[in-house]
């Protein structure tokens, strides 16, 4: 069984799955850095200083020290049920500033690669090749 085992994970395809996935969540800790650190501070400067990850309903009870509190994530800590809708709206962002990155990158690759529908140039059909066809042809004409 280690031995299968062994096999399967020495496979291309499977070490290169946990290649991509080690990367992807690497570049996907850099897109979320982008989004929260840069991107979402300027669209909340541009629409009058928002942030919008306290855009959020309270909606259950909340305790006592935390009356009156702005805090969303010292609301959702201590157990606060939150509709946190600005925190979906910044993760929406950054899974649309990911997709677009992903999307240039394979559009990217595309271009870099050759075409399926392009065939290599052949090279001329040999001489003995281009007599044969010809008898062909004519012994076709003459059975006819």
């Amino acid at each position: 069984m280690f031995k299968e085992f062994k096999a399967f994970i020495a496979r291309g395809n499977v070490l290169d799955l946990a290649v991509a996935v080690i990367i992807g969540a690497a570049f996907g800790k850099i897109v979320t850095s982008l989004t929260d650190d840069v991107i979402m501070p300027v669209i909340g400067k541009i629409f009058g200083g928002l942030d919008f990850s306290s855009y959020f309903i309270v909606l259950g009870k909340v305790p006592e020290a935390l009356a009156g509190s702005s805090d969303y994530a010292a609301l959702k800590k201590a157990g606060v049920p939150v509709f946190g809708y600005g925190a979906f709206i910044t993760s929406a962002v950054n899974f649309l500033i990911l997709a677009f990155i992903i999307f240039m990158l394979i559009r990217a690759v595309t271009k870099l690669m050759p075409k399926a529908d392009e065939a290599p140039v052949d090279a001329p059909e040999p001489a003995d090749v281009a007599l044969l066809r010809e008898i062909r042809d004519e012994l076709k004409k003459k059975s006819v």
